[in-house]
């Protein structure tokens, strides 16, 4: 994977290996994996010890930041990209900030009359353009079940938006896929949760009401809501979904379904 030759792949996975206690226990923390297939656990283990071995870390004081956290963050990362191939899908950023807690972001919006408002916002993530991704750690051990929530999934979403450039909604499309298709289906959606918020603010929207921000804010949502919660997504959007599936060439609501028909756990929280 990102064009490492094989050679230099098995070195890298030969020289961090991962304990099969300590990835049981990240597993056990991330329930929205429940279901893959062997092959896909597999991918995923060796992937994320690449994916680490590719990005730097940087950990502001307050973070403690041990394997098993590593860990927890790098398969979260690299299940959007299980089935997308081998290329270097998260190319143009070497490095990922972690903060303690939620973090001031300066931000900038010219408005209809051409007035330009500045303020500090506060965020628990952040992409940057050819530069870093900025997590708040509490979201990152937030992430990783069926809650329909993913900070670490949702910020790089982002990055996957800005391979075309500035992030606007429209990642880079396989050969199989019609960007006409996509366009219209994305707002089709956007513009409903729009009109519902236009409507009552206070609506309590079938997803989070933060994807009506922008179309780049809106496939970030909505790409959480896939992995984490495809059952909600499904239900309120689904066309979105169906194109998120030709995306990313996986199917989490028919694993889902799958688990909630044959494991008692499932059955049990059904």
């Amino acid at each position: 994977m990102w064009s490492l030759s094989a050679w230099r792949r098995q070195r890298i996975l030969a020289r961090h290996p991962i304990a099969d206690d300590l990835w049981q226990r990240v597993r056990h923390h991330l329930s929205f994996l429940d279901g893959i297939s062997a092959e896909e656990d597999q991918w995923l283990r060796e992937a994320s010890v690449l994916f680490l071995d590719d990005k730097h870390l940087t950990v502001l004081p307050g973070v403690e930041l041990h394997q098993e956290q590593r860990l927890l963050l790098a398969v979260q990362a690299q299940l959007p990209l299980m089935h997308l191939g081998d290329l270097n899908w998260y190319q143009g950023f070497h490095e990922i900030v972690l903060y303690p807690d939620d973090f001031l972001s300066p931000q900038r919006h010219r408005d209809a009359s051409g007035v330009e408002h500045e303020w500090d916002g506060e965020h628990s993530g952040e992409a940057w353009q050819q530069g870093p991704i900025i997590l708040a750690w509490p979201g990152v051990m937030a992430s990783g079940g069926w809650e329909g929530y993913n900070l670490v999934i949702h910020e790089l979403a982002h990055k996957l938006d800005m391979l075309n450039g500035d992030a606007n909604g429209l990642p880079p499309l396989h050969g199989d896929m019609r960007v006409s298709d996509w366009a219209r289906v994305m707002q089709e959606a956007y513009d409903d949760l729009d009109r519902q918020l236009d409507r009552d603010p206070d609506a309590q929207t079938a997803i989070d009401p933060y994807a009506a921000e922008n179309p780049a804010e809106f496939f970030a949502v909505t790409s959480e809501y896939f992995f984490s919660a495809p059952d909600l997504l499904h239900e309120a959007y689904p066309q979105v979904y169906d194109q998120l599936r030709l995306f990313y060439r996986q199917d989490p609501l028919a694993r889902l379904r799958q688990l909630q028909a044959e494991d008692p756990v499932y059955q049990a929280h059904d």
